[in-house]
């Protein structure tokens, strides 16, 4: 009787032990865990802003998108992100005033269709007196139209040094170039026919990225 006492109190001490090492090493993770998890996260919830980066054979260009316009700025996103832009070309160049592309009609061989095409809708004028047509504007072309909609995919940016501002107040500014307008000084050189189109097709791959705001100081020194 004895000895099954004993071998009970034996039984109870190591199931004893046991939970107190599996208390301890599980006390001693938690603090190893609390210890690296600020260190892990640092900086990973840094909120990012989408941007459009639109590459030519000339170079590339990133450009913001106004929030203050966001129907034009919603619109220009999904057709980016949907690849509509790309293959289209700058088909409107006039130095000293702007270079124009977004038309998917200059995609095919006739160059007698080029600013006619769109996706099949046009957008509600979003014009405001803050943006102006200054040198690297982007806006939005349109067709002679009492609400001054505008088109639905096709677009202009802004080559004139001084700004093209007899533009003001007539059609929707809905961004700027942040970055590479010696591409659109270079397009715009280029010699061109009738119409005003280059003699040879300057396509455009356009698609949204994504930068934080530390990125968009150091890269573009612009704040938004």
């Amino acid at each position: 009787m004895k000895k099954l006492s004993n071998f009970i109190a034996m039984k109870k001490l190591t199931l004893f032990a046991l939970l107190l090492t599996f208390a301890i090493g599980i006390n001693s993770c938690k603090k190893d865990e609390d210890s690296t998890t600020p260190a892990d996260n640092t900086g990973t919830n840094e909120p990012k802003e989408e941007i459009i980066e639109l590459k030519t054979s000339f170079g590339t260009m990133y450009i913001w998108l106004y929030k203050e316009t966001p129907k034009h700025r919603a619109n220009f996103l999904k057709l980016a992100k949907e690849g509509y832009y790309d293959g289209t070309t700058f088909h409107r160049n006039i130095p000293g005033f702007v270079i124009q592309g977004g038309d998917p009609n200059s995609k095919d061989s006739n160059p007698n269709n080029d600013g006619q095409g769109g996706p099949g809708y046009t957008i509600d004028a979003e014009i405001l007196s803050q943006f102006k047509h200054d040198y690297g504007a982007l806006a939005a072309a349109r067709t002679n139209n009492p609400a001054k909609a505008s088109s639905g995919s096709q677009f202009y940016i802004v080559v004139n040094k001084n700004g093209t501002h007899s533009l003001d107040g007539n059609y929707t500014v809905y961004g700027k170039v942040l970055k590479g307008m010696d591409a659109a000084d270079d397009i715009v050189a280029q010699p061109t026919g009738t119409n005003d189109r280059p003699l040879t097709d300057i396509k455009m791959e356009v698609k949204v990225i994504e930068k934080t705001e530390a990125e968009l100081k150091s890269e573009f020194n612009f704040v938004p």
